[in-house]
């Protein structure tokens, strides 16, 4: 063998006892660390997620090695689907002025809420999720499910929040879709005494930090999971719009907002689902 690969035999054997480089003993190391980092994800975790889990549990790395380990080791984090535009506007409805102008910023909880509507995929058809999610703490604070995108989804989410909070003076930012312009929805919110925002038309900056929940939640779970039927979500089959399959869950992971987050403070990486085993199929 030593003939084949054009090496003395001295040399082989002294391969084979030597140990290994401080550094090649880092890369075992760190390369352990990783691979279970990215395991309890569900393999959700790209390498920017591994290292800030690894910055936070006191590991000195930078990110570029922890993204070469990962393609040495051939893991690597979900990506995201294409979007699919829910936003119906109802031109003729009054709309409310921007009072966040792109600052999603608050300085406790229950000053600052967002508001959107996305869509769950089944094989029976689209059901359409909306949420409340509280800027300052980054939790869904109500949420509501149906197969129909009206205004009594978003009333349903709201109602959901306002219980649950019993807040006064929130402001609520949402983009112009006719389900947040509708007269019925305004007059809601006057009764609870909350204040509306709205962004500009056409443009998801404005509504930034609603739309950062939904890409996350699609990239993790929807996008590697395939429901049945809308009663597995807790669809209209199901009786309500509440959901039994999915329901408000928070994510072991760094929240990367606000950097070095550990597990101790995982209420505020806001995460609306969580996939309930035995209810759903893992893709592929």
């Amino acid at each position: 063998m030593c003939r084949l690969l054009g090496v003395s035999t001295s040399g082989y054997y002294g391969w084979r006892v030597r140990s290994p480089r401080r550094r090649a003993q880092q890369n075992q190391e760190l390369s352990r660390r990783i691979a279970a980092i990215h395991a309890e994800s569900r393999q959700i975790y790209g390498a920017r997620r591994v290292w800030a889990e690894l910055r936070a549990q006191g590991v000195t790395v930078t990110r570029r090695r922890v993204a070469r380990l990962m393609r040495a080791l051939g893991l690597q984090g979900v990506t995201r689907r294409k979007r699919r535009c829910t936003t119906r506007r109802d031109a003729q409805a009054a709309v409310a002025p921007d009072r966040v102008q792109r600052r999603f910023e608050a300085a406790e909880a229950n000053r600052l809420w967002v508001a959107d509507i996305t869509y769950v995929p089944t094989l029976e058809g689209f059901v359409y999720l909306a949420t409340v999610l509280d800027v300052f703490s980054r939790k869904v604070a109500g949420w509501a499910m149906s197969a129909r995108q009206t205004v009594d989804l978003v009333q349903s989410a709201l109602g959901m929040a306002v219980t649950a909070r019993a807040a006064q003076g929130v402001v609520l930012h949402s983009d112009r879709g006719s389900q947040y312009t509708a007269l019925v929805f305004t007059r809601q919110c006057a009764a609870a005494g909350i204040e509306r925002s709205m962004g500009s038309a056409g443009d998801c900056f404005d509504n930034a930090m609603a739309e950062s929940l939904f890409a996350t939640v699609e990239c993790e779970l929807l996008q590697r999971v395939e429901f049945a039927t809308r009663s597995r979500l807790g669809g209209p089959r199901a009786g309500n719009g509440n959901g039994k399959t999915v329901g408000p869950y928070h994510c072991q992971r760094p929240c990367l907002a606000r950097f070095g987050t550990t597990k101790a403070t995982q209420g505020r990486s806001g995460r609306l689902l969580r996939d309930c085993a035995g209810e759903s199929e893992e893709r592929g």
